[in-house]
């Protein structure tokens, strides 16, 4: 019985990184600015840490394209795969993998992601605010 559902596991895993997988989510990445993978959808988050991503994203008043690993166990599985990246939620701008919660919350908290999200032309609503706070000086 346990070798059955290692087996059934085992076969889970192989299916989400077939090809088809790995091109489904390229697109995915590289057709959008910037992309999340996330448990839940930005409305509804499913756990605390994709909570905290769609907060910081509104934050900025970042557009973004989100994914709900929660209802494909292959991209779920393979988003993982394919960044090489353990853990949900997962954050890609322009195509390249940034990280996750922690990493996006650092970069929010320094002020990296202003500058990472002006190299592909969007600008942070936290940017604006402070140069109309400067304006009004």
């Amino acid at each position: 019985m346990l070798l059955e559902k290692n087996v059934g596991l085992m076969s889970r895993i192989y299916m989400s990184t077939t090809p088809e997988v790995k091109e489904r989510i390229d697109s995915m990445v590289k057709n959008n600015k910037v992309v999340v993978f996330m448990k839940g959808i930005p409305e509804q988050p499913r756990c605390g840490f994709s909570n905290a991503v769609v907060q910081i994203m509104r934050m900025h008043n970042v557009q973004y394209d989100a994914h709900n690993v929660l209802e494909d166990e292959s991209i779920r599985q393979g988003v993982k795969d394919y960044s090489n990246w353990p853990t949900i939620p997962q954050i890609y701008i322009d195509g390249e993998f940034v990280g996750g919660c922690d990493i996006l919350l650092q970069m929010h908290q320094s002020g990296e992601l202003i500058d990472e999200l002006k190299k592909v032309g969007i600008k942070s609503a936290l940017l604006e605010a402070a140069e109309n706070e400067k304006k009004e000086k």
